[in-house]
C-alpha cells in the first residue's frame, strides 16, 4: 500500500475512532471510576473485538451483511439491547472510594469490550468502509488487509488512551458521592444515546 493511501486510511480511520461512540463512553467512565491502568483491559478487548471484526469483513462475513440486510436489522436490535444494559450498569454503578480497604470494585472485563464489536454496527461500518476504500485487487489484498489491521490498531490505541486519559482526569477532579452519581448518571445517558447513531 502506497503511503499517500494508507495515510488517507488513518485519516478515515481517526475520525470513526476518536468520534464519541460506545467504545468511547465506555473507556471513559471504566478510567474515571477504576483509573486509567485498571482500564486497559478493557482498552486491549475492544482492540481484540475490532481486529476480529475486520478479519470477517475482509474474508467474507461483511459480504453476507451486504446481501442480506436482515443480518444488519439483528445486529442493530442487539447492539441497541446490549448498549442499553451497559447505559444502565454504568448509571446505577455505586459511589465506591479506590482506596479502602475492601474489595476493589471490578472494571469491566476485557471480553466484554471485545463483545461490544460483535455487535456495534458503528464498528461494522468502519471496518466495511476501510475495507470497501482501501483494500487492493490481486495479490495486494492481502497486503492492503493487513495495513488496514495495523492502521485500525494504530488509532484505535491513540484514541482510546486519549478517552481514557479524559475519564482519568474526570476521576481526580470528582470528590463527592453526588458529583460521581451524577457523572456516572451522564455517562449512562451517553452511552444510551449511542444507540441513536445506530438508528440514524
Amino acid at each position: 500500500m502506497e503511503l499517500s493511501l494508507f495515510l488517507s486510511m488513518l485519516g478515515f480511520l481517526w475520525v470513526a475512532a476518536i468520534t464519541p461512540g460506545p467504545n468511547n463512553m465506555l473507556l471513559t467512565a471504566s478510567a474515571a471510576n477504576f483509573g486509567f491502568l485498571r482500564s486497559f483491559p478493557l482498552l486491549i478487548g475492544i482492540m481484540i473485538g475490532m481486529q476480529a471484526m475486520l478479519l470477517m469483513v475482509a474474508f467474507g462475513v461483511g459480504g453476507l451483511i451486504l446481501l442480506y440486510p436482515a443480518l444488519h436489522l439483528v445486529l442493530k436490535i442487539a447492539g441497541s439491547l446490549y448498549l442499553l444494559w451497559l447505559a444502565w450498569k454504568i448509571a446505577t454503578a455505586e459511589y465506591e472510594q479506590l482506596d479502602t480497604d475492601s474489595a476493589p470494585p471490578v472494571p469491566t472485563p476485557f471480553w466484554q469490550g471485545g463483545l461490544l464489536q460483535l455487535i456495534n454496527p458503528k464498528a461494522w461500518l468502519m471496518a466495511l468502509g476501510a475495507v470497501a476504500s482501501f483494500s487492493l485487487a490481486g495479490a495486494a489484498y492481502l497486503h492492503s488487509v493487513v495495513a488496514i489491521s495495523v492502521g485500525m490498531a494504530l488509532v484505535n490505541v491513540v484514541s482510546g488512551v486519549i478517552w481514557m486519559g479524559f475519564g482519568s482526569l474526570i476521576g481526580r477532579l470528582l470528590r463527592s458521592p453526588r458529583a460521581w452519581k451524577i457523572f456516572n448518571l451522564a455517562m449512562g445517558i451517553l452511552t444510551a444515546a449511542c444507540v441513536l447513531l445506530i438508528w440514524h
